[in-house]
């Protein structure tokens, strides 16, 4: 569909100038408050208490859902919220990391707050815009974008019924749209979900960035939690952000020459050490897939072994040598020297509605080759490709996704679940055809994929009070903790990783107690 149909379907509900004003010592001293229930568009304060206390990112996002929600409220009550924030340094150019931004919400996966971090474009162009956080609350009636105009001072909410739903389809149009010729599509950064995220508790945000040298709209992920669900149920379709200009200075840090000096060491240690210590530059997070196998903690079969003799099908130097991209700058910000986000391009799908087509698939991260891999008994390295593809473009977390298909293979091996029950796919571990129609499933809200896609604690329930489950044998082999799926290392022989996944404040994720390295690898923790 043409960009001129898409923009005659729309009908604008709200617009609303602002005034535009530099930060100062990396804040805008205000944040941005929209309630798509009734359309207010407001400015709040940030108080130097808030900046004291809180700082930024995830801080600023709980400290907003703290006061927007009460101990009742659930994850599809109009009153939750979906916060994103950076902190004062966000999109600084002088060093690597600040493209992140934090994303809080309350989580359908387990009724409680969850963050989910995430690079690209958006974050760095919110706060450029003037904004330190974007909080949306309420439910609107029908599918809305809300589009930031960081240069004008203009914020607009428009209903938008003809645009697509997954992602990389509707990553495009709207960097399309909203850019003014081709060297514009830089300025532009989407926030969406994907169909899948309507009918699952797993929905994902993609985050985009322009890719000038591939010509295409990547996309970051806010994994976790299921925020992505949370934001298709509020009927939003994306939020887009345009910001030009740019500059090292436009934090207006109390003194730049400490971040460049601290800038020029870091990149120094990057160019020298990178390729003999982790090789985030050629390959990512994925670099850690053979350390894990060798030191038996790469997950395999739901967990059950930490090698397995085909982890050579999937290294990470198959990628390197036969998929990702090398020699391309990949950052998902500006001036970043890890550049780890590697991208494999024209790669041919093989199954779905996009049979045929020849995407760019951002990844695979280490989180993705573990858990749509080895866990899932898939050492196929298109078929990892494919399911990640598919993942971000259909909104869906790939942790959960490949944590819970492992369980569902596992509980078919064991005849808790047959043929019968899901629909004729026969989910033994390595099936990947099979996995492919699960995913699917999920997209449309179909079969199987629907039940698999409320993620395992509620399917260890249903297991077990609707197909005779024993229930002690579902939490045995179930991994989850507070309703989220473990994220993709083994931990059974460490102590520290066990207590570190049991008392993270939401759930078994390794951004809050990544203790497995220290302990098992590096020796540091004598467990």
């Amino acid at each position: 569909m043409d960009i001129a149909t898409l923009k005659a379907g729309r009908k604008l509900l709200k617009e609303q100038t602002y005034e535009l004003k530099d930060l100062y010592r990396g804040y805008a001293d205000r944040t941005l408050y929209i309630n798509i229930s009734d359309n207010t568009i407001k400015s709040k304060p940030v108080t130097q208490w808030m900046k004291d206390k809180f700082v930024g990112g995830k801080g600023f996002g709980l400290h907003y859902l703290w006061d927007a929600v009460t101990p009742e409220t659930k994850w599809d009550d109009p009153e939750n919220e979906i916060v994103i924030a950076g902190g004062p340094i966000c999109g600084i150019t002088q060093y690597a990391g600040t493209g992140k931004a934090l994303v809080c919400s309350i989580s359908p996966l387990t009724d409680i707050p969850i963050d989910s971090n995430v690079g690209g474009y958006f974050g760095p162009y919110l706060k450029f815009a003037g904004w330190d956080a974007l909080e949306i609350q309420g439910k609107a009636e029908n599918d809305v974008i809300v589009f930031i105009d960081g240069n004008k001072g203009i914020i607009r909410i428009e209903e938008a019924p003809l645009e697509a739903i997954d992602a990389h389809v509707l990553g495009e149009q709207l960097t399309e749209m909203y850019a003014d010729n081709e060297e514009d599509k830089k300025h532009i950064a989407v926030v969406t979900a994907g169909s899948a995220a309507d009918h699952t508790r797993i929905g994902l945000l993609n985050f985009t960035f322009y890719d000038q040298r591939r010509k295409v709209a990547r996309l970051k992920q806010a994994g976790r939690g299921g925020i992505g669900t949370v934001f298709r149920d509020k009927k939003i379709k994306a939020l887009v952000i345009k910001f030009q200009g740019v500059t090292g200075d436009l934090n207006n840090a109390a003194d730049v020459s400490v971040l460049n000096e601290t800038g020029i060491k870091y990149h120094r240690q990057m160019h020298d050490l990178d390729e003999s210590q982790n090789n985030m530059r050629a390959i990512g997070t994925a670099n850690i897939i053979e350390v894990m196998d060798q030191y038996d903690l790469l997950p395999t079969h739901n967990f059950k072994f930490g090698s397995h003799p085909d982890t050579k099908n999937i290294a990470s130097t198959v990628f390197i040598d036969n998929y990702v991209t090398q020699g391309l700058p990949d950052g998902c910000w500006r001036g970043c020297s890890m550049a780890c986000a590697k991208a494999a391009d024209n790669f041919e799908l093989k199954s779905g509605p996009y049979k045929g087509d020849r995407v760019t698939i951002d990844g695979p991260e280490y989180e993705n080759a573990a858990g749509l891999g080895s866990n899932c008994g898939i050492f196929c390295p298109e078929g990892i490709l494919e399911l990640n593809f598919y993942c971000d473009t259909y909104g869906i977390d790939t942790i959960s996704f490949g944590t819970l298909v492992a369980f569902v293979m596992d509980c078919y091996e064991n005849g808790i679940i047959n043929k019968e029950i899901t629909g004729g796919l026969e989910l033994n571990f390595g099936n990947k055809e099979a996995t492919f129609e699960l995913i699917h499933q999920m997209s449309r809200g179909e079969g199987f994929g629907k039940i698999a896609g409320q993620g395992i604690l509620r399917m260890k329930k249903i297991f077990a009070e609707e197909y005779g489950g024993d229930p002690d044998f579902l939490f045995d082999i179930g991994c989850e903790q507070k309703g989220l799926e473990y994220s993709e290392y083994l931990s059974k022989e460490s102590l520290a990783q066990q207590g570190g996944y049991g008392f993270t404040n939401k759930g078994p994720q390794h951004d809050e107690a990544w203790l497995i390295f220290m302990d098992m690898i590096n020796n540091q923790i004598p467990t």
